[in-house]
């Protein structure tokens, strides 16, 4: 049974509001830890596939990039169609070049790059909240503090969720949608690039409304900090006011006011004048875009250090996986003595530790058999030069015979 009662303030926009409960007897305690033992032992088996299926994915992007590297044909800075590299993988550095500029007639923007993102804000009522729980006459009661304030938000808030709507409604919907513009075709040298090679275009800049004609604009608009606003005094917004921003990713085409066109470089298959993704006989699929001057030997070895980073990082997200899993597992054993204080807590921390000591071991094990999987000789190539100091060791102690 609960109940809540809703306190004033002496703020406007902001006020408390207390519930309480009665506290679960100790049936519905192991009845709601049961809950928590399944999800742990799901995040247990979880991490155990995150951790062997791990090394099996690291080992196979290594060796596609080892053999990527060893097949690429780099491409002089002044190429052409070359038809005997069809179906080959090719690097080549070359300036982006789109043949139309993208514009938004609502606002009179025009830029020649690979994208351009429009992005709208409005002035709305958010609400923040922070609770804290406390014992009273045998019940638990949970103090809950609502704030309200008005910010530039992105996305659509609906104050029909909050605890108190009255004085802070914010529009059902958005005057202006944020779009985000795609050139149609967009060409490095004489190559079309794929959509998958566009779609690592994303290094935006804000687009700015420094020296930008507002003349021929609505009344109702103003220009102010790089934003268009929907008002006229930008500087004292109304809820409900909308402001939108634009920005640009792949500067291309001929040289302009805000720059010269981005260079690229590019891994990838040539097709024709396409440029495609590429399949290894190792089964990745390698398809590379870096916004900067780089050698094929340079883009393959960022590739293998991020495959490093994202290898070393599965194998952290599994550890903590398993060690938050088999503690929900053993939370029944914490429900079971909880009304007991002192043991409570030994209890708490006993589970703590055993789950951070197991977890290391067992996902220590689970990467080794994971090696023994995908990598047997490495695997029993280290055992054996483990085994090496032992056999030194044994064969350095005389038998008793000898003595």
């Amino acid at each position: 049974m609960s109940s809540s009662q809703p306190f004033s303030d002496t703020s406007v926009n902001q006020h408390k509001r207390v519930s309480s409960k009665s506290n679960p007897g100790f049936l519905e305690r192991i009845s709601e830890t049961a809950g928590g033992t399944l999800v742990g032992v799901g995040l247990f088996f979880l991490s155990i596939y995150i951790l062997f299926t791990n090394e099996g994915r690291a080992l196979q992007t290594k060796l596609s990039l080892d053999e990527g590297l060893s097949q690429v044909v780099p491409l002089d800075s002044y190429f052409g169609l070359d038809p005997q590299n069809n179906n080959r993988l090719v690097h080549l550095t070359a300036k982006l070049h789109t043949a139309q500029p993208l514009h938004d007639p609502n606002y009179r923007v025009v830029v020649q790059a690979v994208k351009l993102k429009r992005e709208v804000e409005m002035y709305q009522w958010v609400e923040y909240s922070e609770s804290r729980d406390y014992q009273e006459n045998g019940e638990t009661k949970t103090e809950t503090t609502y704030t309200y304030n008005t910010e530039w938000k992105s996305d659509l808030v609906n104050s029909r969720h909050f605890d108190k709507e009255i004085g802070h409604q914010n529009p059902s919907a958005m005057a202006v949608e944020s779009v985000t513009v795609v050139a149609p075709e967009v060409r490095t040298g004489p190559f079309i690039l794929s959509k998958g090679l566009i779609d690592k275009i994303n290094n935006f800049q804000t687009l700015s409304l420094k020296d930008f004609n507002a003349l021929n604009l609505d009344p109702f608009l103003t220009v102010y900090d790089n934003y268009f606003y929907h008002t006229q005094y930008p500087r004292r917004p109304e809820v409900g006011d909308v402001r939108v921003r634009f920005s640009y990713a792949g500067l291309s085409g001929e040289q302009s006011w805000l720059g010269t066109p981005q260079t690229v470089s590019v891994v990838a298959m040539q097709r024709g004048e396409q440029l495609m993704p590429f399949k290894t006989k190792s089964g990745d699929i390698l398809e590379f875009l870096y916004l900067e001057n780089l050698s094929a030997e340079e883009i393959f070895a960022k590739e293998h250090q991020f495959n490093s980073i994202k290898t070393w990082g599965l194998r952290v997200a599994g550890w903590a996986l398993m060690c938050l899993g088999i503690q929900l597992a053993m939370r029944i054993i914490y429900t079971l003595v909880d009304w007991v204080p002192i043991l409570r807590e030994l209890v708490s921390v006993g589970i703590k530790i055993f789950a951070l000591c197991v977890s290391c071991s067992l996902s220590l094990l689970v990467i080794s058999i994971g090696w023994l999987a995908y990598r047997p000789l490495v695997a029993f190539s280290l055992v054996a030069i483990g085994l090496i100091p032992l056999f030194i060791a044994r064969s350095g102690f005389p038998t008793k015979k000898d003595e």
